[in-house]
């Protein structure tokens, strides 16, 4: 049976229903704005998992206002000491178990940190419209979103990075790969190679050749272009990036 206590905590929280409502709403919506950005780009967490985020950090901050709301009756109905935040502080630690479960290797290479973090935006973003900050939330929320979105476009970094190139005809074939790289501005760093013999069709004997490049590209050509270019050489059979 519900104490008068609790009967009169659910009538008046120390919060309007209103508010409460208005909290949740506002989650829902920035935590979906991200996760649909997370979702159009196909990563592991979309825009549900987003908003439950977000909707249970909020929840949490709204506890918090409502414990300190009622702090004074609390406190002298059983003896309970309150600190604010600590439950706050929990959230933003807990998330990190959700966060490690988007990310993931394969083929060496480490993928999902980038909504791992999103994933940790969202929560604190549900602290701060959970607590009422819903201007600070909104303009938080832009920021995050044109740092998903805007920044790999306008800042890009090319990193340092191998591509594989095999193919035969080795005299012609070079020419064509160094006046194409020089020609971009792209620097080759190493390079790795190997021979192998093959038959063709006519059962002909023929040599095989694999570059492996290590190469350090100006900001304006992407790994897309060089393979995408060298790939219409009728000479070169394979062109691929490699991790190692």
């Amino acid at each position: 049976m519900l104490s008068t206590f609790s009967i009169e905590w659910i009538a008046n929280p120390g919060m309007p229903w209103s508010e409460i409502g208005v909290r949740m709403l506002a989650a829902i919506i920035v935590g979906g704005a991200i996760g649909i950005e997370r979702e159009y780009k196909n990563r592991p967490a979309g825009m549900r998992t987003h908003i439950l985020v977000c909707l249970g950090a909020a929840m949490i901050a709204v506890l918090e206002c409502l414990l300190l709301a009622n702090a004074d009756t609390l406190s002298s109905y059983n003896n309970a000491a309150f600190t604010l935040t600590r439950l706050s502080a929990q959230v933003i630690s807990g998330i990190g178990f959700l966060g490690a479960g988007t990310i993931f290797v394969a083929q060496k290479k480490i993928a999902g940190l980038t909504t791992a973090a999103s994933l940790w935006n969202v929560a604190c973003l549900g602290l701060m419209v959970g607590f009422g900050y819903y201007g600070i939330a909104i303009l938080c929320a832009v920021v995050i979103l044109i740092v998903l979105t805007v920044f790999q476009k306008v800042i890009r970094v090319n990193s340092v990075k191998r591509v594989e190139v095999r193919f035969i005809n080795r005299a012609e074939t070079l020419d064509y790969i160094n006046a194409y790289f020089e020609r971009e501005n792209i620097k080759i760093l190493d390079v790795d190679f190997h021979v192998e013999m093959f038959r063709d069709s006519k059962k002909v004997e023929m040599n095989s050749y694999t570059n492996l490049y290590t190469l350090h590209l100006p900001t304006k050509t992407s790994y897309t272009d060089i393979v995408k270019y060298l790939s219409e050489n009728e000479n070169i059979q394979t062109v691929r990036t490699r991790n190692t």
